[in-house]
């Protein structure tokens, strides 16, 4: 059959495969930029054929609504996956439909800083659809995409078995690992497309349903393997049970990134209290949250286990029943009273639940706070702090021991824009320019501005909740830590705007230009860094940290000064190693010398050492056995199974 008649006699199929492919092309044009890559341009147009045959065995009656049932299943994909990439820099997956109810209480953040016009453009396929469908009904035209064809059915399934057969041909067999690494799922789109992606990513999120039936005794051998040699060894060292029996309270401050600390706008300081504390105490300056699709709760997750985030679904959420050894339940063994502290709703990201399994004593949250200043998202952080002083002084005026307080912020939250509320801080520029001073709008009102802004806030509330806790006699034997819970999530096109504006020309500088700074998606990730500061009111420390360091590595480094620590944890205490490597949820990961981009098998070097195949490989095969590992003991609850023992 010629190719014009089957597009005379065959609109509506033609359409769907048409509009699919260049819908598919459109999203990776938008995402990983590998829009002229051939490999996913075959892997998709696989399934479209596969999808297309199917529908040539359909009776006439069902034509339409199959066509419209696939075409707005596929949109929906589109859309989905365009808008969480904003965000997140990876694809969405099918576990994550337990988690979208969260997504109501920060709608505005989503509609501000993550929807933007091209999501919206792949529904294009839709309204294509319809008209075309219309208009064959008002023309009574005989379109033969009604008719069952087996012949031409045939024809298209030997479409589908020839690109599947040139995608396997074209490939690597490093390249099918992919389909087993649910953490991989940008690697999947880059090089197999976003339909094989999204039909994997389906039998990936129901192999832990599987995998409790027939992967167990498996999944039960490889982690006694792998702590049997990568256990936990003690080591002793300066900082060895340094603050044994203190109380310690830590803050889980939203959003709050590095890049904002030690930051000044015509001679003011964004984070004046953070700088201090940092410079009075010991201030991990290379440190990297390691959160999935669970954001805050898996940073809480995450420091608390020094275990890795789920890559399917978030901990909170999905696996809130499971087995967990704590920073919590190691204190409370210790003799400490264990509760947390947030002025938001007790049910968001299910902390009511996992909070409790965690072995916190008691949960303070929203109903326990009087709702009297509201900025963003729900209770303002100085309000917030200020209540929070009476319940720690009750706290320790009743109970005859030491305590632990976690405090979790709200007001740092995207999408930073409830500026109105924020003190004053301005971030315009004032240069000097044949002897008149002029002000330049810089970053002033834009969301990167509005960021820090809102961060300038929360250093000022921590600022006056640590004076509190002088006042209240609440730092006598007190450790307070920081920690930033994620990054901002803000796009780097700002950033790039940031570090190459110059206010003399009001222009942005490019490559060719003196004084650009190179800023692409590596040297983003490397400012994704986050706080994490150790600090007493003796002031004894003074040190700064350089060494690379991730979330997991926070409780066996807080466990070597207080004195515990889990068999089962994955980071390291980090006074106690030389070398130590971030693994990141995709499969990415960092050390002192690169950053290596675990889906484009790039790697982004920090020094000019010499970097040979062996130490990539190395360190890649670690970092996909430590994501490995955690999702094992997170899916079949092995903590609970191998701390007492199998039936």
């Amino acid at each position: 059959m010629k190719l014009k008649k089957i597009f005379v006699e065959y609109r509506l199929l033609c359409y769907f495969i048409i509009s699919s492919i260049i819908n598919a092309t459109m999203l990776r044009c938008f995402t990983v930029f590998n829009y002229f890559a051939i490999r996913p341009f075959i892997a998709d147009l696989a399934i479209i054929f596969l999808l297309s045959s199917i529908s040539l065995l359909i009776k006439e009656k069902n034509k339409n609504k199959y066509f419209i049932i696939l075409t707005i299943i596929s949109v929906i994909m589109f859309v989905v996956n365009s808008m969480y990439y904003t965000f997140y820099k990876s694809f969405a997956s099918v576990s994550l439909l337990s988690t979208s109810v969260f997504v109501v209480d920060v709608g505005d953040a989503i509609v501000e800083n993550v929807v933007q016009l091209k999501d919206l453009v792949f529904i294009w396929q839709i309204i294509g659809l319809i008209l075309i469908i219309k208009y064959e009904k008002k023309n009574n035209i005989k379109d033969k995409t009604y008719k069952i064809n087996k012949k031409l059915s045939k024809k298209f399934f030997l479409g589908f078995i020839a690109c599947l057969l040139l995608v396997i041909l074209i490939s690597k067999p490093t390249d099918y690992a992919r389909f087993t690494k649910e953490w991989n799922k940008k690697g999947m789109v880059i090089n197999f497309g976003i339909y094989t992606f999204q039909i994997n990513d389906i039998i990936q999120s129901l192999r832990p349903q599987l995998n409790n039936i027939f992967g167990h005794d498996v999944a039960y051998k490889k982690i006694v393997d792998f702590y049997d040699e990568y256990g936990y060894e003690k080591k002793d060292n300066e900082f060895t049970n340094i603050f044994e029996g203190k109380n310690l309270i830590v803050i889980h401050a939203e959003s709050l990134q590095t890049i904002a600390m030690g930051l000044s706008f015509n001679g003011k300081e964004v984070t004046p209290n953070l700088n201090k504390l940092s410079s009075e105490g010991i201030f991990f300056n290379n440190f990297y949250s390691q959160v999935g699709v669970g954001t805050s709760s898996d940073a809480e997750f995450t420091f608390s286990t020094s275990l890795m985030p789920s890559s399917n679904g978030t901990v909170f959420v999905n696996y809130y029943d499971r087995e967990y050894i704590t920073i919590q339940k190691l204190l409370k063994e210790k003799g400490y009273y264990v509760f947390s502290m947030h002025g938001n709703d007790g049910d968001f990201w299910n902390r009511e639940v996992m909070h409790k399994n965690m072995g916190y004593d008691m949960f303070f949250s929203k109903e326990n706070y009087v709702i009297d200043e509201t900025i963003g998202l729900g209770l303002s952080d100085k309000s917030f702090f200020r209540q929070s002083i009476q319940i720690i002084k009750n706290i320790k005026d009743s109970y005859d021991g030491p305590f632990y307080a976690n405090l979790i912020t709200l007001t740092n939250h995207t999408p930073f824009s409830d500026v109105a509320l924020l003190d004053e801080f301005d971030t315009t520029l004032k240069v000097n320019i044949n002897g008149q001073l002029v002000e330049r709008d810089y970053i002033n009102g834009s969301v990167l501005g509005n960021y820090f802004r809102s961060v300038h806030y929360e250093d000022a509330a921590i600022g006056e909740f640590i004076k509190e806790l002088d006042q209240e006699g609440l730092l006598e034997n007190t450790v307070i830590v920081i920690y930033g819970d994620h990054d901002a999530r803000i796009d780097e096109e700002y950033y790039n705007y940031f570090y190459n504006y110059d206010p003399y020309t009001d222009t942005v500088l490019n490559s060719n230009d003196y004084g650009y700074k190179l800023y692409n998606e590596y040297t983003y990730e490397l400012d994704r860094k986050v706080p994490f500061i150790i600090w007493t009111k003796d002031k004894e420390f003074n040190i700064e940290v350089d060494t690379p360091m991730g979330m997991i590595d926070a409780m066996p480094t807080l466990g070597n000064m207080f004195g515990f620590y889990s068999k089962y944890q994955m980071g390291h205490d980090i006074f106690s190693l030389e070398e130590n490597m971030v693994v990141f949820t995709d499969g990415s990961y960092l050390t002192d010398k690169i950053y290596y981009n675990a889906q484009k098998e790039e790697q982004f070097p920090i020094t000019k050492d010499a970097i040979n195949e062996e130490y990539i490989t190395k360190r890649s095969e670690m970092a996909d056995k430590m994501i490995e590992i955690s999702n094992y003991i997170i899916s079949y609850d092995l903590i609970k199974e191998m701390t007492t023992g199998r039936n």
